[in-house]
């Protein structure tokens, strides 16, 4: 008898409930045994226990072997609240954030033979939240550290190395920012010489986005710090079809979770019509990382024979189809258990 896997849910806020249900249907299909834990965060969870990532969320996924999560808002007030989805990061210390970018069949984009990674910095930088009002100013505190810098460049070239890539880029803007960025520029070429098969370059950020929105074929793997990778994986969805069709995982030591890099998407919550393609090819990267790399890859070419076919497929991708048509497409693909 195999493994049975235990799944934290994120069901989140908008549509996350649906796509999750919808993700959770076509994984059943997979050929793996999965137990699914439900578990509350964003503002749903702040509504109705007062507390938008309660104890009992955090524990469930430090008990689980992944936590596949939905798109979550933060409650209202400025300033009062920081982002669960960064709370969680920081909590158990997913210090990556991988985001990769490939062209998908069916799918219209601006350019074509695109297959490339961002690896984010994830738990320091301006997303710390260190911020201040002093007067009429308002401050904030940017942390760079050696320890931090060097352990997501480690990450991002031993991804490099198990998928063969050939590249890692690091993207920076330390001929500005020369204290954090310059940092973060000399640790990455510090470990990139113990990578001498793995090609090593640098660009900064505004030349890095320029390349990305003309030439994102010369891209292989980027590595940068944590809002540079989350501005520039916006850019690099939107030349591939967009945030729909965009996944990501959030890895540390000891845990990760999954999600689509999209939000919530509040006005389409209950109409079962959204897009769950991002965060289905976000659970077929859970099962990579849960070492089923077979049953990943199979999850992810069912997902690409159903865009090809364009028959079941969302509104945004030029179909007529609900979330859970499209998800059962996929589990068709994928034959019975």
């Amino acid at each position: 008898m195999g493994k049975t896997y235990k799944i934290a849910v994120i069901t989140g806020d908008g549509i996350g409930p649906e796509i999750t249900e919808a993700t959770m249907l076509a994984l059943d299909s997979v050929g793996l045994d999965f137990e699914f834990v439900k578990v509350a965060a964003g503002l749903n969870a702040w509504e109705k226990l007062g507390n938008q990532l309660p104890q009992e969320t955090v524990d469930t996924i430090k008990a689980s072997d992944a936590c596949l999560k939905g798109p979550t808002q933060t409650p209202p007030g400025p300033g009062s609240f920081k982002s669960a989805t960064v709370t969680l990061r920081q909590i158990l210390d997913l210090y990556a954030n991988v985001r990769p970018f490939k062209n998908h069949p069916g799918v219209p984009s601006v350019h074509r033979g695109v297959d490339m990674i961002i690896v984010r910095e994830n738990t320091e930088g301006l997303y710390k939240g260190i911020e201040y009002t002093v007067g009429d100013s308002a401050l904030g505190i940017r942390v760079i550290t050696r320890r931090g810098s060097e352990r997501i460049a480690k990450f991002a070239f031993e991804l490099a190395r198990r998928e063969k890539r050939k590249k890692v880029t690091v993207v920076h803007k330390a001929n500005v920012l020369k204290e954090t960025c310059g940092l973060f520029r000399n640790v990455v070429a510090e470990v990139a010489k113990g990578y001498p098969d793995i090609l090593f370059d640098e660009m900064h950020v505004d030349a890095a986005a320029m390349r990305i929105a003309m030439k994102p074929q010369d891209i292989d793997v980027i590595v940068t710090t944590n809002l540079f990778g989350d501005v520039l994986s916006d850019e690099t969805a939107g030349i591939v079809g967009g945030l729909g069709i965009a996944p990501s995982a959030n890895v540390g030591d000891s845990f990760a979770f999954f999600e689509a890099i999209h939000g919530s998407a509040p006005k389409h919550a209950g109409k079962w019509d959204a897009n769950p393609v991002a965060i289905m090819l976000s659970a077929s990267m859970m099962l990579k990382y849960l070492g089923e790399v077979n049953a990943g890859s199979r999850f992810e070419s069912a997902i690409d024979t159903v865009l090809a076919e364009g028959i079941t497929v969302t509104r945004d991708l030029g179909g007529n189809a609900g979330t859970m048509d499209f998800a059962k497409a996929v589990a068709e693909k994928l034959g019975p258990r």
